[in-house]
């Protein structure tokens, strides 16, 4: 029996435009996604001689063939043709869960690039990203990491340079958003500001920090906001203690803000986490 390592990053989204629905029912989108430091672990035992099993230490995760990563896994050894003889995974939770962080997804991309590493790389990063595209959309992000524009369904990837170096400050509040609820109410509504995308790719290949942040903009903030107005509160709270910008990310309800400083990050989540347990600080990656 081997075990595998690998971590699986979270994403933020810096930009999030609704372009319209399509015709298989879901909706096109562009945004610039950026992973972030914020992550859970995922090992992965092969050759147990055993039926699959997935496990995870967070109650609510699903640890059937239903969980990302395990559809990851059996969508790797189908297209290889490989038979890992029984598989184990194991996942220790850290990102929220409905909170538009890809938790799942990253968890499915850890698992697609470390069985890719283990059986000598059948895929390059690119076809493994496309590969993933097909149980998740995210999953072909997660796959790559770093910076990069996303389009279609989000599995159109364009990567961009790494932004600088900076510190996230992320906040997951109790409630939580159904996305396709959330897709149903902002196809009814007129989008009031939707990304200037000219302008966050000019800030990120200048290596602009003030300007990427004064640029973020994800047109399902607002029509969260009004039904939550507790974001308000989070943002207050990023805005007064050095946060350079902030906003929600993919269909929330995390909110997160970006500062250049360690310790305004520190004071922040000070001031959160006593109403708000689910409170992290992470960097770019």
């Amino acid at each position: 029996m081997i075990t595998l390592y690998e971590g699986a990053f979270a994403k933020v989204n810096l930009t999030l435009d609704v372009l319209g629905k399509r015709e298989d029912g879901y909706h096109d989108i562009k945004g610039v996604m950026q992973t972030i430091s914020l992550r859970d672990d995922v090992e992965i035992d092969i050759g147990t001689g055993k039926p699959w099993e997935l496990h995870c230490d967070k109650e609510g995760i699903p640890t059937d063939e239903t969980n990302l990563a395990w559809k990851a896994a059996k969508l790797f050894f189908d297209a290889t043709g490989k038979d890992p003889d029984g598989v184990e995974i194991r996942i220790t939770k850290r990102i929220p869960a409905q909170a538009g962080l890809g938790g799942g997804s990253a968890d499915a991309a850890a698992v697609l690039r470390a069985l890719n590493r283990h059986y000598d790389s059948p895929f390059s990063l690119p076809a493994l990203a496309e590969l993933g595209g097909t149980i998740g959309s995210d999953v072909p992000f997660c796959t790559l990491c770093g910076t990069a524009m996303a389009e279609g369904r989000g599995e159109r990837l364009k990567k961009m340079p790494d932004i600088p170096e900076c510190i996230f400050v992320v906040c997951k509040p109790e409630f939580s958003v159904s996305t396709p609820e959330l897709y149903a109410r902002i196809d009814r509504k007129a989008i009031a500001k939707r990304p200037d995308h000219v302008a966050m790719e000019k800030a990120i290949l200048s290596g602009n920090l003030n300007e990427i942040a004064g640029n973020l903009c994800n047109v399902f903030d607002p029509v969260v906001t009004e039904e939550h107005l507790e974001l308000n509160y989070i943002k207050s709270i990023f805005n007064s203690y050095g946060a350079i910008g902030s906003q929600m990310t993919g269909s929330g309800s995390a909110v997160y803000c970006m500062t250049d400083s360690f310790e305004y990050a520190a004071v922040i989540c000070n001031m959160l986490k006593e109403n708000y347990p689910m409170v992290f600080i992470a960097k770019s990656v």
